[in-house]
């Protein structure tokens, strides 16, 4: 009898089980995954939306922050506003006082240059005056006395009324810059120009023929001496300082022009050096000419400032005054520079006070 073969099924009972176990083990292990997931997925998000809130905040405050920010902004840009319109008001007000301040001072240098004019012109009057006494009195004897001449331009060579009498004449020249020329901008471009050039400014000319006349009217029998001044006052001849030269020495006097001639106007100027000199000189001169076109620009010592407003160059000429020895009279021949409108008032008391006379020339005197 034959043997039937069995066949064998892989899909049995106890294959399904196991399946069933398997896929149930792995249900079970994926819903304990997930619940944890949820749990640390909530414990996280509680976190972020406490951040979130905290940030919130934090613009919330920002915000108010910025919007009192922006209202402080207003406020400063009302307040810039109205500061502007007080500045420039402020700077109207500033600018018309300006005006006035200029128009007052115009007024008020028109004012001195009226007076000083009107003063000059009586000064003119009485030398016309002295000119014609002593034209009339003048005797052929003291035409003889002179040891030099002088030789005028037609009839430009008129009398002018100084005395140049007395027994010893000092005469001081002012050699500063500033004899260059009569305005400020020409000083400034002439004081660069070589020395032949600023010996042959025509201002300078004129004061070296104003000495050259001066000492061709000296007395034969009495005695001179010639300073020039600016920073420092120095004699026109080496070895003389503080010694008298004899009139009747013409090669004396001659050597003196010319050494004035090749003086070169340079440095400012120093009045109390100048008169420091009239005191040094024993015996004292009865008679002193002083040659200038301003007041001085420094005292004794340089400045440490390189400008001189007008009021401390009047401050320096009032303290020079005191240098001088009293009793010896001062004639001052002044040629007028501009920007020094308190010049000629001042030199004329001077002259006034010590009993000199007082001359501001024509410009073709001598």
């Amino acid at each position: 009898m034959a043997r039937t073969r069995r066949r064998v099924n892989v899909f049995s009972l106890s294959f399904l089980d196991c399946m069933s176990c398997g896929f149930g083990a792995v249900i079970l292990f994926f819903i304990i995954i997930n619940h944890k997931v949820e749990v640390r997925s909530d414990v996280v998000n509680e976190d972020l939306l406490a951040e979130v809130s905290l940030l919130e905040d934090e613009v919330l405050e920002g915000q108010k922050g910025l919007v009192l920010l922006k209202n402080t902004i207003e406020e400063k840009e009302e307040e810039v506003v109205v500061t502007e319109g007080l500045a420039e008001k402020i700077i109207r007000q500033l600018e018309e006082t300006v005006i006035e301040s200029a128009t007052y001072e115009e007024s008020s240098l028109a004012d001195r240059e009226h007076i000083n004019k009107l003063m000059a012109d009586v000064k003119k009057l009485e030398e016309e005056v002295e000119r014609r006494r002593s034209a009339a009195s003048q005797t052929p004897e003291d035409l003889g006395e002179k040891i030099r001449t002088f030789i005028g331009d037609g009839d430009r060579q008129y009398l002018t009324g100084v005395k140049v009498g007395g027994q010893r004449v000092l005469i001081l020249v002012d050699a500063s810059a500033s004899m260059l020329d009569e305005t400020i901008v020409n000083v400034i471009v002439r004081r660069n120009l070589p020395d032949a050039q600023k010996s042959a400014s025509e201002k300078w000319v004129r004061t070296v023929s104003t000495v050259d006349w001066i000492t061709t009217q000296l007395p034969l029998a009495s005695k001179f001496q010639i300073y020039t001044f600016n920073t420092a006052a120095q004699p026109l001849l080496e070895g003389t300082r503080g010694k008298w030269l004899e009139v009747a020495d013409g090669e004396q006097l001659e050597a003196a022009i010319k050494n004035l001639r090749r003086t070169v106007p340079d440095g400012g100027t120093s009045l109390h050096n100048a008169f420091e000199a009239v005191r040094s000189l024993q015996p004292l001169p009865d008679n002193v000419f002083l040659i200038t076109d301003g007041l001085p620009t420094q005292g004794k010592n340089k400045p440490f400032r390189n400008t001189v407003s007008g009021k401390d160059r009047f401050k320096h000429f009032t303290n020079s005054v005191g240098e001088l020895p009293a009793g010896v009279p001062i004639n001052i021949i002044l040629f007028p520079m501009e920007g020094d409108p308190f010049a000629s008032s001042a030199f004329w008391l001077l002259a006034q006070r010590t009993g000199g006379s007082y001359l501001s020339p024509a410009k073709d005197w001598p």
